[in-house]
């Protein structure tokens, strides 16, 4: 399986390149997703890709977005390379295991975040002002301390370089329909709850995640990615220790090293051999843990 950073399926027309995710359109209602293996932090593209992390979020998305086929509907069309059309046939190398075709959805304009732990973010705001995204919290919690009850926190969504916000839900209703974000903040919260769950079973805590979702004819969907280590927060339960950060197997050991070696001004730095291998790991471990199934990698 290849290391896959640049995509060029010259059979369609690229449709947008994001920070990790090259999107072709196949026709007027359906495209392409291909998850390369860019890594992005502080709303960069660093210049190292971290080897296999695409199909890590690839498949680990298609395991959860078919887990919850009874609570939403997803986008998904087709997950299996030697099911797409012959024309992506000669795309092998840059496409299999990391690529799905998706019906075309009209995005709403929030992410939807549900936190269940205080931590990134929402520790800053709550140390501020006792609060995240409107909800006011119980006095003295310590850094990852785990939350009353799970929080549906929205977020604006940025461009590349910029910075998503917290917004609270009164905000949120000013850009949707009050309706449809009632009927996400439920979904999401269901989600959170059902996988996180599951996770403790397999030793993981899920601290916080974001989902996103799309309208098809009025119909909602569940789209892009789906509790991957790009998008939650995974911590081990046997270290877990509120009043801390926690051990991660998610992009936060990156970013850990990042703020330590980068000033976040000048262009970010080249990645040491050690911290490619040690974040690729931890991707690695986290599928294995949440699904029970290996993805076989060249050494």
């Amino acid at each position: 399986m290849d290391i896959v950073t640049q995509t060029d399926i010259t059979a369609f027309p690229l449709l947008s390149k994001g920070k990790v995710r090259d999107i072709y359109e196949l026709d007027g209602s359906t495209l392409l997703i291909v998850t390369t293996d860019r890594m992005s932090a502080f709303d960069v593209v660093l210049p190292d890709p971290i080897p296999y992390k695409g199909v890590v979020l690839n498949q680990l998305t298609s395991y959860w977005m078919e887990r919850f086929t009874d609570l939403v509907t997803n986008h998904l069309l087709e997950t299996e390379f030697q099911n797409f059309p012959q024309s992506l046939q000669p795309f092998k190398a840059q496409l299999e295991g990391r690529s799905v075709i998706v019906r075309r959805t009209a995005p709403l304009p929030i992410e939807c975040i549900v936190r269940g732990y205080i931590s990134g973010s929402g520790w800053k705001d709550y140390l501020q002002n006792g609060m995240v995204c409107g909800y006011e919290l119980p006095q003295g919690l310590k850094e990852s301390d785990r939350l009353p009850a799970p929080l549906f926190t929205p977020s604006t969504k940025a461009e590349i370089g910029e910075h998503d916000e917290n917004i609270t839900l009164d905000q949120a209703r000013e850009t949707m329909d009050s309706g449809v974000l009632e009927r996400v903040e439920s979904i999401s919260l269901d989600i959170f709850e059902q996988a996180g769950a599951e996770a403790e079973q397999s030793g993981l805590i899920i601290a916080d995640t974001k989902f996103e979702f799309g309208l098809v004819d009025n119909q909602l969907m569940l789209i892009d990615e789906v509790l991957t280590p790009d998008s939650s927060r995974f911590w081990p339960r046997d270290s877990y220790r509120p009043g801390q950060g926690q051990a991660s197997f998610d992009k936060q050991f990156l970013r850990d090293w990042l703020t330590k070696n980068w000033d976040k001004q000048s262009a970010p730095p080249n990645l040491p051999e050690t911290i490619i291998e040690q974040t690729r790991d931890r991707y690695l471990e986290a599928y294995r843990r949440l699904t029970g199934k290996e993805i076989h990698v060249t050494p």
